[in-house]
């Protein structure tokens, strides 16, 4: 291609590679080598220009987009921790479709790694940043990615800043999968907006972890009680968190019919689903953003590895 080649001659003779030239080139490349020349050439760009010339035009997300299209996470992840391209990937764009990339790829370690990036570049969180940073630790699964979420609410809430009722939930179907009630409780106390079923799901998961069956049961009872107009989404509950709750009150003959007798009338009026727990959780609501439904493993059509047996309905 003859553009390519007086790009590379540019690159030969160290001349300025003009903003236009860099921009042409991101919507022009196809391939993993010209994503490699590419690279070469932000590299002279930002080297001749600094961060003032990118105040006009962000590259970054331009960059990333094709990285993610050509499923090129290699010099992705490269380019945005370098500390001499510091400046060129400025806003939370980049990050974000490059988390979701690896995400995407079950690279939850990798993904994480760049969110401490960001945090360290000094780039702001927003909502979709807190959702992406809680779907990760809950994928990561491990007592340290707990602590991460914890710390996350904590500095989220010292900033003021909103965050999504997903990104509480994740937080707490991760407590839950670590087998810390207080914190999960501590999450659960935090969600004002009560009517939703992800968060009802949960909630009578943290009472049965509790031993409040009588909680439970009036958890269940109330869902039934509610005449919800036809044009409002009914609350309701997974068929894999019911029949948790089934297992666990077999040893109480009064709750167990008195479940029963909830269970049917769950039913009868349609408030039951065979979505699972962590169906429910990546199920992001269609009105919603696209860039937020980056999550939405099917969505996006791949198939991550299959995970190890969860321990959220234990």
């Amino acid at each position: 291609d003859p553009y390519f080649k007086s790009i590379k001659e540019k690159l030969k003779k160290n001349g300025i590679i003009l903003k236009n030239e860099l921009k042409n080139l991101l919507h022009l490349c196809q391939t993993s080598s010209d994503v490699e020349l590419a690279r070469r050439v932000i590299y002279r760009y930002h080297e001749q220009n600094g961060i003032t010339a990118l105040q006009n035009f962000k590259f970054g997300p331009l960059f990333m987009r094709l990285c993610y299209d050509l499923d090129l996470e290699r010099p992705a992840v490269e380019l945005i921790k370098d500390q001499n391209l510091r400046g060129f990937f400025s806003e939370c764009t980049s990050f974000h479709i490059l988390m979701t990339m690896l995400f995407k790829k079950g690279q939850y370690e990798s993904a994480l790694e760049v969110l401490i990036e960001m945090k360290k570049q000094g780039i702001p969180f927003n909502k979709e940043t807190y959702l992406l940073a809680f779907a990760i630790c809950y994928k990561l699964d491990s007592l340290d990615s707990c602590k991460i979420s914890a710390k996350l609410l904590e500095e989220a809430q010292l900033k003021g800043d909103t965050l999504p009722l997903r990104a509480f939930c994740f937080a707490m179907a991760s407590a839950l999968k670590q087998n810390d009630l207080a914190q999960a409780k501590f999450y659960c106390s935090q969600i004002m907006k009560t009517e939703n079923k992800l968060y009802n799901n949960l909630k009578v998961l943290v009472q049965l972890r509790s031993g409040s069956l009588e909680e439970v049961i009036k958890t269940l009872e109330a869902a039934v009680e509610v005449d919800t107009p036809p044009f409002v989404k009914k609350i309701e509950f997974s068929e894999q968190v019911l029949a948790t709750i089934r297992e666990k009150m077999e040893e109480n003959p009064d709750l167990s019919a008195r479940l029963g007798d909830i269970c049917m009338k769950l039913q009868a009026s349609g408030r039951v689903t065979m979505c699972t727990l962590e169906d429910m959780l990546f199920q992001i609501p269609s009105s919603k953003k696209t860039s937020a439904k980056l999550l939405n493993q099917k969505q996006l059509g791949y198939h991550t590895a299959k995970p190890r047996q969860s321990n959220l309905l234990v």
